[in-house]
C-alpha cells in the first residue's frame, strides 16, 4: 500500500509499504477516504514541529472506512464510516486520573509521535474510532477531529450563551471555534490580517470583524463592549503581542485561552491579571469531544461551509503541500483524496 511519509525537513515521499494487520483483539482495519492537511502537519514537513520524530507518516485529521475487525470489537462493524480520534494515553498520570488524558504525561498523537493516517489502510483500537452516518459526505466527516479543536477551545473559556468572545485569527481553527461559539449562544468578535478570511468568517456567523493591519483592536473592543472588555478571548494566532492583548482586552473575571505552542516570552504585567481575576488557561487538543461533534456532523448542526477549499489526490500530495505552503491566503483547508 502507498503512505505518504516526512522523511526530513522538506522531504516528502510516497512509498509502498505493507498494509497493517490486526493484532489485538480490539483493532480495527480501516481504509483512509480523506486526510486533512493542518498546520501542524505543515510544521512536521518543515522540521519545525518540537514534538514530531522524523521519518514520520503524516495525518491526524482522518475519516475512513471500517474492512476488519478484532474478535473483541464490539461498537464498530465492517463498512462503518469512522473518524479518528488521535490520541492515546496512559490512564494512570494525574491528568488522566483528573479527566485531561489529552495532556497525559505519555500522550501519544497520531500522525505525530506515532505513524498517522496518510496512507491507504491503518489500524488502531476500537476506543481511538467513532462511527459516523454513512450518509455524511467524507468531506465533511474529514473535519471532526479540527471541530474537536474549537470544541475544546470554548469548553476551557467557558463560553456560554450572552458572552462576548474575540477569537484571533481567522484561519481553519478560528473558523471551527467560531461555529461552536455561536452554537453555545455567544456573541463573536473575530481578527485577522486578511479581508478574505473576516469576510468568510462574517458568512459563518461573526458578529463583528476587524482587519488588525488597518484598525485598532483595542479601540474597536471597547466600542463593542461599552468599555467592558471581552468576556473571553481565544487566541488562535499564537504569537506574544497576541497574547498579551488578549490580557488588556479581556473583561474583569474574563478568561484568556492559549492554543499557541510558541516559546519565545510575552511580556504580561502580574496587575493586569490580578487586578480583573483573569483565568489563564491553555487548550490542546480535545478531551471527550468526539462525541459531541460526531452529534452535531450526523445531524447537520456543524457543516464546513467553504472552509475546505482544495482536494488532492493521493498522487499529488507534495503538489498539495507545497500549494498549501505558497499560498496560505487562498487555502482554508485542502484534503487529501484516497480512492
Amino acid at each position: 500500500m502507498k503512505a505518504v511519509q516526512v522523511r526530513k525537513a522538506h522531504d516528502l515521499v510516497i512509498n509502498e509499504v505493507e498494509q497493517p494487520q490486526i493484532v489485538s483483539a480490539t483493532d480495527v482495519l480501516v481504509k483512509t477516504k480523506r486526510v486533512g492537511i493542518c498546520g501542524s502537519d505543515m510544521h512536521i514537513y518543515h522540521g519545525t514541529n518540537p514534538l514530531a520524530t522524523l521519518p514520520r507518516v503524516v495525518g491526524h485529521e482522518v475519516t475512513g472506512e471500517v474492512v476488519e475487525t478484532g474478535s473483541g470489537v464490539t461498537s464498530l462493524k465492517v463498512g462503518d464510516h469512522v473518524v479518528v480520534e488521535p490520541i492515546s494515553y496512559c490512564r494512570e498520570c494525574y491528568a488522566c486520573r483528573k479527566g485531561r488524558p489529552n495532556v497525559c504525561e505519555k500522550l501519544s498523537v497520531f500522525g505525530v509521535h506515532e505513524d498517522g493516517g496518510m496512507r491507504e489502510f491503518f489500524v488502531l483500537p476500537e476506543n481511538q474510532l467513532h462511527a459516523v452516518d454513512s450518509a455524511l459526505d467524507w468531506n465533511e466527516a474529514v473535519m471532526a477531529e479540527p471541530y474537536t479543536i474549537g470544541a475544546q477551545a470554548t469548553w476551557r473559556g467557558q463560553v456560554g450563551q450572552g458572552d462576548t468572545v474575540l477569537i484571533q485569527g481567522a484561519g481553519p481553527i478560528g473558523i471551527c471555534i467560531l461555529k461552536f461559539a455561536k452554537l453555545l449562544g455567544a456573541s463573536v468578535m473575530m481578527t485577522d490580517l486578511s479581508a478574505e478570511r473576516l469576510a468568510f468568517a462574517r458568512e459563518n456567523g461573526a458578529d463583528v470583524t476587524v482587519q488588525v493591519n488597518k484598525e485598532n483592536v483595542k479601540e474597536r473592543v471597547a466600542e463593542w463592549t461599552e468599555g467592558e472588555g471581552v468576556n473571553v478571548v481565544i487566541d488562535a494566532v499564537c504569537l506574544p503581542m497576541t497574547f498579551e492583548l488578549g490580557i488588556e482586552v479581556v473583561s474583569p473575571a474574563g478568561t484568556v485561552v492559549v492554543l499557541g505552542f510558541d516559546e519565545r516570552p510575552a511580556q504580561i504585567p502580574q496587575l493586569l491579571i490580578t487586578k480583573k481575576e483573569i483565568t489563564i488557561v491553555g487548550s490542546r487538543l480535545q478531551t471527550n469531544q468526539f462525541p459531541k461533534v460526531v452529534d452535531l456532523l450526523n445531524s447537520g448542526k456543524i457543516k464546513h461551509d467553504g472552509l475546505i477549499t482544495h482536494t488532492f489526490a493521493l498522487k499529488d500530495v507534495q503538489e498539495a503541500f507545497t500549494f498549501v505552503e505558497n499560498n496560505p491566503d487562498k487555502v482554508r483547508k485542502a484534503v487529501i483524496v484516497f480512492d
